[in-house]
Order: C-alpha cells, then structure tokens, then sequence
C-alpha cells in the first residue's frame, strides 16, 4: 500500500514551534544561571524593603484610603513589574533568536509571544509567593473579589503583550529606541501610581496622567484585593482595554509589514 502521510496544520505547526521556543526559554532563564531564581524573587522583595524604609520617613501610609501600605505597594509593584518585563522581554526575543529564522516555521513574532508568555508564568508565581508570604505575615493580602483581581492581573499581563509586539519592532529595527523605552522605564513607574497614590495631585496634572494605561490596571488590581479601597478618579477599564487592544493590532501589524526585514536584521 502507498504511504500516506498526513500533512500538519498550520496551528499544528506553530503549537509545535511555541512548545519548543518555550522550552528553550524555560531552561534558559532559570537552569542557565544558578541565581536566576534567587535574583527573579530579590528584586522585587529587594525593592519593596527599600520603599517601605522610606515610608517610616514620609509616613505614605497615612496618604492611601482603605488600604494597607505595604500590600498597596506590593501590588502596584507587582502589576507594574508585569507590564514593564512584558515590554522589555519583547525588545530582545527578535535578537535572540535571529538564528532559529533559518527555519521557515519561525516568524519573528513567535519569541515575542513566547516570551511574553513565560515572563507571565513566572511573574504571576512570584505575586503568588507574595501573597503566601504576607499572609504568613499577618498583611491583608487576600483578595475581596478574586474575580476582578485575576481580571486586572489578565489584563495587565496583556498590556506587556502588546507592548512587547510593539517595541520588539521598534528596537529591533531602530536600537536607540530600545535605550529610550530603558530610560523610560523608571519615570514610567513613578507617574503610574506604583508607589505613591496620584489621588493627592492636582487634578489638571491627574487628567493628563491618566491617559497612561497602567494605571488603570493596577488601580483595578487593588481594587480586587480591598474591595473598599478609593481608586483614583477617572480609572476606566474600558479605556485600558481600548489602548490594549489598540497596541496589540499595532504590533499584529508591525510584524505583518516588517517580518522580511525583521528575519534579516
């Protein structure tokens, strides 16, 4: 009898490249380096140490409505560290895998996908030891509405999605743009809400700082874990999906239009 072999799918296919990549990935962030683990829950415990040690000096307790300081903190750090490694992992996946484009199954989007997927995973096991450990504590870390704080953290984790399609193109293409999204990057945590609340600005300056979309996030993000906790005026969700989605089209459409040039770079 002749050999019949059947054909795989094209979604057959790019599950099989995804699997693969992220494996790749996998091994590489946490068994190439033996302190990659211990440096991914320092950081942001590191960072947290530092801002309540400011608190005993500015008293930024007594600034947050129905809410804990350090459990406020803690979530704004933890949503806004979501959204700013979605958009820097994106900015070297293309780069970094320039040599797997020798195969024609390998778009330059698939290690952005996939790298914004395992930061994900990774960043969201981290916000879950956070929540553990403070519980141990004796913080108030668990969440009124669990559904609304799994949205916002969904949410904010697709927000770094589409961040990453967007400057992987961008710094790929253009390097200087990626030391500019870098030098941003701090700024950027400042005036999203992440360690003081922007209820305490002025309102003409709060307008044109809610046109940031994290915000909006991490503010639904807080929301969920203190159910009477007063978010800044003006958070929208709906607004955050539409710049969301907005972002993803434009990086869907990047890599449409730069894919060639992108796999010669």
């Amino acid at each position: 009898m002749p050999d019949v072999r059947r054909s795989r799918t094209p979604w057959q296919v790019t599950r099989s490249v995804w699997y693969a990549m992220f494996m790749r990935e996998a091994i590489s962030r946490t068994m190439a380096d033996r302190m990659g683990w211990f440096w991914m829950i320092f950081e942001p415990v590191a960072f947290v140490g530092i801002m309540v040690f400011i608190r005993s000096f500015i008293r930024g307790d007594r600034l947050i409505v129905n809410a804990e300081f350090i459990p406020w903190m803690i979530m704004g750090l933890m949503g806004f560290f979501l959204v700013r490694e979605g958009m820097m992992q994106g900015m070297g996946a293309i780069n970094a895998n320039s040599s797997l484009f020798a195969y024609r199954q390998v778009r330059p989007i698939d290690p952005v996908l996939v790298r914004n997927f395992l930061e994900g995973m990774l960043r969201t096991f981290v916000f879950l030891l956070f929540i553990a450990g403070g519980l141990m504590l004796g913080l108030e870390m668990n969440p009124d509405n669990a559904i609304r704080a799994m949205g916002a953290w969904l949410s904010l984790w697709t927000l770094g999605v589409g961040l990453g399609l967007c400057t992987s193109v961008a710094a790929t293409m253009i390097p200087e743009v990626g030391r500019v999204i870098r030098m941003a990057s701090l700024p950027l945590l400042i005036i999203s809400g992440v360690i003081f609340p922007l209820n305490q600005l002025p309102h003409w300056l709060l307008e044109y700082l809610m046109l940031n979309p994290i915000p909006h996030g991490l503010e639904t993000l807080r929301l969920g874990f203190f159910e009477r906790y007063q978010v800044i005026n003006g958070t929208s969700m709906l607004y955050f999906w539409m710049f969301t989605l907005s972002t993803i089209a434009l990086g869907l459409l990047l890599h449409l239009r730069f894919a060639e040039r992108l796999k010669a770079k």
